[in-house]
């Protein structure tokens, strides 16, 4: 797909989300709408090895959804690209469904790590690119995590032992929102910025970028990937990229979205 193809890809998917936390009642809208230019570039842009119908090839590159409230994003992707039924999108939090309130393994197909209690994704993928160093494996390891999560103190200890084992396979995204749940990270947590340095003092490669400019995307991704230490693309974006009264709104970082509220997404994203 060319970058036009992945935007109109990336509306439509953002479509499918809004849909499934609208038939929850209940999701995490915000952050589902703000990695989504990111997903779509990995997943459609030729980023990632990946294979709907042979989903545990040992092929396959990995992908590790760190904060898993954005979950109604990426199921929306897994589904478009042939994972598991569209329609089961709309089970979303749903007892006995596979698309659950945040990824669990073995409920879905594409989801290789139960995720969500923050701070924990990138550990895992430290594991994952370690494991694939050790069998001299050439699979790359994605793990996406969210700016507030960079709070948590085992985040920190994984970023300092990545260097260590030279793991030049493994690839972090923070979508950079700039929010979490309780508000503006700027006010939560005034001193985590600058992220980009603390990243580079600890000796990753480090890339600041638009996170909804596919063009900077692809590139980002690329300069990642010839890399020779683990690599760390700063995505800035807005929660809830795409819809007007979700855009940088402390309220959505979660909720029950409301009748005329959804036919205003939905104008947003048509």
């Amino acid at each position: 797909m060319n970058n036009q193809e992945l935007a109109e890809k990336a509306k439509e998917l953002r479509r499918l989300a809004i849909d499934a936390c609208f038939a929850a009642q209940s999701g995490h809208p915000g952050s589902a709408l703000s990695t989504m230019d990111v997903l779509v570039s990995l997943y459609y842009g030729g980023h990632l090895k990946h294979d709907p119908k042979n989903p545990t090839d040992e092929k396959r590159d990995y992908f590790v959804l760190s904060n898993g409230h954005a979950c109604p994003g990426w199921y929306s992707v897994l589904a478009d690209r042939g994972y598991f039924p569209v329609a089961e999108l709309q089970n979303l939090r749903q007892l006995d469904a596979g698309v659950q309130g945040h990824p669990h393994r073995g409920s879905l197909p594409g989801v290789e790590v139960s995720s969500g209690s923050l701070g924990q994704g990138l550990s895992v993928g430290i594991g994952l690119a370690f494991g694939l160093k050790l069998k001299k494996m050439p699979n790359t390891v994605f793990v996406m995590m969210s700016d507030g999560e960079q709070e948590e103190g085992s985040t920190w200890e994984a970023v300092m032992y990545a260097p260590k084992r030279k793991l030049d396979n493994l690839i972090a995204i923070i979508d950079k929102n700039q929010m979490q749940i309780d508000g503006w990270t700027k006010e939560v947590m005034p001193g985590l910025d600058p992220i980009a340095d603390k990243y580079r003092a600890f000796n990753w490669d480090v890339q600041e970028i638009d996170g909804h400019n596919l063009g900077e995307i692809d590139s980002a991704i690329e300069q990642a990937k010839k890399a020779d230490k683990p690599s760390v693309i700063i995505s800035q974006t807005v929660r809830g990229q795409g819809v007007s009264f979700m855009e940088n709104s402390e309220h959505w970082h979660a909720g029950a979205i409301k009748d005329d509220e959804y036919e205003q997404a939905k104008k947003d994203l048509a």
